[in-house]
Formats: structure tokens, sequence, C-alpha cells
């Protein structure tokens, strides 16, 4: 296999939503009281519902912009990559960058609908939980057949409803739901509760997957506000081990041998170690802690039950017989600012042509098919999907990568060359989550309905 042979789909990419995306899924009250993009007096974007201001975050959307133009700054839509947005110009992108399909995951209630767990009106937010899901299902991945996974975000504060959505959207096509890795930071009880159990078994029933994005429950540490910010990205990642310790002691794990949970954007290279020290945890503690691990180790249910993604991560490729070849799966992360647009197969296929061609084919399409229940292929032929195949089709169209300036906010003055610290970025945060501004933002809002 060469590089412009690989089929790549990626298991792990963001959308920041258009302003129009309820417009053809409600009407009326439910449309009018629907999250609303609008620009605050300093020209940022800003999603306003129920009285709560979510801003953009610029870290998420940063692809095609210079690297040192890179921050956290909220940013209006007109600043980004149109493919944040388009789905048009997402697949120009996905081609331009070799990318067959994508798992796409949302922005405006985060990545597991975790920002709508703080509104008041908690039936309200039923309702545009499932136009959300409409458009993410109907609008962007149909808009497209066979280049997108869907994925869809539920109202776990519910659980009954919870359940009529995962039953919505599995006949939808929809196979795949995005939740919090640990949603007491919710305020629901923890995954070891009974309320969690109809969720399990609809899952098991229908035959879905659950995504745990870093990110949408556990905080990644920092040390310090002094802390630089390259520590903390540094470790975002690894912040996915807890998670994946809390839910590999999971009951319905035991219960249901076939329930898939896939690891968003946490990497592999820590795997090895953590089934290592988990199965090492067990020998020695199983005999006074009531485990149950008793007869099966915790690294063979990890194996069984969770795929583990990465954006790039060499160590973890030269150790795959640690981590299982039928448990990864690689991610793109576009528009982050981790992604390797427009090159990523120049970067994966250093990293990963010592494998089979069989292996290759595993983690670069193969296992995110059978983990999502995707199948691109009875949409398109593989000639059609290769890096080669649609780069060419990419030529065609004229696709242009250069990189697209745009003066922001900066975390630290002009001039000043000390290292970007935690502190800085968290200011930034609380400014654009000011209390004092919402009610103004409130009003605009209004206004501009």
């Amino acid at each position: 296999m060469k590089m412009n042979d690989m089929v790549i789909i990626s298991v792990d990419d963001h959308i920041s939503e258009p302003p129009d995306m309820f417009q053809n899924h409600l009407s009326g009250a439910a449309l009018e009281s629907a999250p609303k993009l609008i620009q605050d007096a300093n020209g940022k974007d800003l999603w306003v519902y129920q009285g709560l201001q979510f801003p953009s975050v610029g870290l998420n959307a940063v692809v095609g912009r210079p690297f040192e133009e890179y921050g956290m700054e909220p940013t209006s839509l007109d600043q980004l990559r149109d493919g944040c947005y388009n789905v048009h110009e997402r697949i120009k992108d996905m081609d331009v960058n070799g990318i067959a399909a994508s798992l796409n995951f949302g922005s405006v209630f985060d990545f597991a609908g975790g920002r709508l767990h703080r509104v008041p009106d908690k039936d309200l937010a039923k309702i545009h939980i499932s136009a959300y899901n409409d458009w993410h299902i109907d609008e962007w991945c149909g808009a497209y057949p066979g280049r997108f996974i869907p994925c869809a975000i539920l109202p776990t504060w519910d659980m009954d409803a919870t359940i009529a959505e995962l039953k919505r959207v599995s006949a939808k096509g929809c196979h795949t739901v995005s939740i919090s890795e640990n949603p007491t930071c919710q305020g629901l009880p923890s995954i070891h509760n009974a309320y969690w159990d109809p969720f399990y078994a609809a899952i098991n029933e229908l035959d879905m997957t659950i995504c745990l994005h870093i990110g949408g429950g556990n905080p990644a540490p920092h040390a310090s506000m002094e802390t630089p910010i390259e520590a903390w990205i540094s470790t975002m990642p690894m912040s996915i081990a807890y998670a994946a310790s809390d839910w590999l002691q999971l009951e319905a794990l035991h219960k249901y041998p076939d329930l898939r949970i896939a690891l968003s954007e946490g990497s592999i290279g820590w795997v090895p170690y953590f089934t290592e020290r988990a199965d090492f945890s067990n020998w020695r503690h199983k005999a006074w802690t009531n485990s149950r691990f008793q007869q099966m180790k915790p690294s063979e249910m990890f194996r069984r039950h969770f795929l583990n993604c990465f954006i790039d991560d060499a160590f973890g490729l030269q150790n795959i017989r640690f981590i299982g070849e039928d448990n990864i799966a690689y991610e793109c992360d576009y528009p982050h600012s981790d992604t390797l647009w427009p090159e990523v197969p120049e970067h994966l296929w250093p990293t990963i042509n010592h494998l089979t061609d069989a292996q290759i084919d595993k983690i670069t399409h193969r296992n995110a098919m059978r983990w999502f229940r995707f199948d691109p292929f009875a949409h398109f032929t593989r000639e059609e999907l290769t890096v080669g195949a649609l780069r060419e089709k990419a030529r065609a169209e004229g696709v242009d990568t250069t990189p697209k300036s745009s003066a922001g906010e900066r975390p630290v003055d002009e001039g000043d060359d000390r290292p970007v610290t935690s502190g800085d970025i968290m200011k930034m945060f609380m400014r654009h989550e000011d209390k004092d501004r919402m009610s103004r933002v409130t009003t605009a809002a209004t206004a501009d309905a």
C-alpha cells in the first residue's frame, strides 16, 4: 500500500453551527425560542439561549489560520474557514485532506449537550435537542450520504425522554450518541447509579455506540493559573483516562458484552500502561474490594468494549500489540488547533506504514466502520474514497488551502513575550461569560428576533 491508497475515516471532527440550523426543523414559538447566533458590541459571535450566552471559542475553529494567530478568543463566523459551518465547503476540505468520511461533534450545546443542563426550561430544551439532532442527521450528514457518521445528543436529565430520543434517532439511521463521561458534573447520578440502567439497556438493544469526548464532563486538570498553557494542552488527551477507569468498572459491561464505547480525542499511547496498571490493581486488591473482575482481567474487558481514537501518536502506533489492532481509529479533529489539515496523509503515513495493509485498513477505516455501524462503501467504491482520488477531486474543484489571516483578541498584550498561562486563558473565558453582559446580550437577541 502507498499513502494515496489509504481510505481514511476520521471519528472526531467538529462543527461551528450555522445561524439558520433550526429554520427547517421548527416553527412558531419553538423556532422563536430556539438558540440564536448574535454579535455583541465588539463584533464577536455569541449563541444566546434561555438567558445564557455561549461564546464561540477560537481554538475550536482555527483551522487554516497561521499558527501565530492561534488563540482562545471568541470569533465571528466570517473569521473562520467556511468548512467550519458550511457542509458543502466541509466536504471540499475533507477531499483536499484525503478524508473519506467524518464523525462530527457539535459546539453550540458542547460535545455532549452539557450546556443544556444549565438552562431553566428543560422541556423547551428537549424540543431543541430533537431539532438539533434532525438538523445534524438530515441536513449536515444527509447532504452527503456515505461521507458523515451521524452522532446525536440526548436530554439525559430526563431518562424517559432520553430513551425516546434514542429510539427516534436510531430509526433515522443514527447509531452513535455523545454523552458526558462524568454526568455528576451536570448534577446527574453517576454512571454506576441505577438511573442509567434503562440507557444501557436501550443502547444495547438498539446496537448503538457511546462516544465519550474529552471535555464533556471531567475537566482536564492544570496545576495552577500561572502554568504555561502548553502544559495544559499537552495533557488534555490523557484526561480521558479518568473516564476510561470509571467506565471500565461499569456493571453494564458484564451484562452487555457487545456494548461499544469510543474514547474520543483521547489518543492511544497511554493505553498499554493504563491496562497494565488496571490488571495489577485488580490482582493486588480484588480480594478485599468486591471487584467484579474475579475471572476476567480489566485489560480483557477494555479490549472488548473500548475504541481508542488518536490524532497523532507515533508511539501508540509502534505498540498496537499492547492496545489491540481492532481497538484503534483515526481522528482529524478539524477544525480544532490539533488538526493536521490539510496534510493528514503526509503526517499519518510515516507513523503507520510499518504495519501490514490489513492493519492499516483497520486503523484508517475498517474499525470505524465496525464500531460505528457505518458503511461508506454502500455509496462509493473504495477507489473513489482513497486519499489520491479525493485529492484529485479537490484539485479539479480548485480548493484553496491558503492560510486565512484574521487578527483577533490575544491572550497577552503585543510585545509581551512571557509564556501564555492557564490564567490568561481563563480570564478570556470569564470576560466572554460575564454575567453582567448577559442581560444586554439577551436584549440584543430579542431585538434581533
